[in-house]
């Protein structure tokens, strides 16, 4: 069922002119990329500052207050940047195996950003002016640096077809993976 629903949705005139577009779609990517470096080079910079290895003397809480903003705006536009990307070709970002990881990653990413805010980040005032936060906020920025740049490493290794459905015979665990539905061999011959 999700696959007929992309499928049709890459049969739109507004999928096709995306994808074949000659200056539209190099501009959404490139403008993805960009707000990709904004949104995780700022978060990269407040991860760095939890753990207590950089900008030790600025209070955790006026750190995040001015880089959060620069963050917010990144992520907005890398994420509507990414579903026009999606739209383009959904078929093969579906049937992707790292585009998959990808996903997954970003509901890890995603989850630890509602953890630290709703949870972590409650009590900045007792521990903004340490030099090294406490255990839980320096467990929530290495998972989001690791979550992060597993992100940018999957997005990346999606343009790269290794484990494209269309290339057949791939072992089955990465059919199974990547979502692919692979006719059964022909036996009558």
């Amino acid at each position: 069922m999700i696959r007929e629903l992309l499928t049709r949705l890459a049969e739109t005139r507004w999928s096709i002119a995306l994808h074949e577009s000659l200056y539209v779609w190099p501009l959404v990517e490139s403008t993805h990329v960009l707000s990709l470096t904004l949104f995780v080079g700022t978060a990269a910079m407040l991860d760095l500052r939890l753990l207590g290895v950089a900008f030790a003397r600025v209070p955790a809480s006026e750190f995040t207050n001015r880089l959060l903003p620069w963050t917010r705006l990144g992520f907005a536009i890398m994420v509507v940047t990414g579903v026009l990307l999606f739209t383009a070709t959904p078929v093969t970002y579906y049937e992707s195996l790292f585009f998959r990881l990808k996903v997954l990653l970003l509901l890890v990413a995603g989850f630890n950003v509602w953890w630290f805010h709703t949870r972590t980040h409650d009590g900045v005032s007792s521990w903004e002016l340490n030099a090294r936060p406490p255990r839980a906020a320096r467990v929530a920025a290495i998972v989001s640096l690791l979550a992060w740049t597993g992100v940018v490493v999957a997005g990346r290794l999606v343009a790269y077809n290794w484990f494209a459905c269309d290339l057949q015979p791939q072992p089955a665990i990465v059919n199974t993976l990547a979502g692919c539905v692979v006719p059964p061999p022909d036996t009558t011959r």
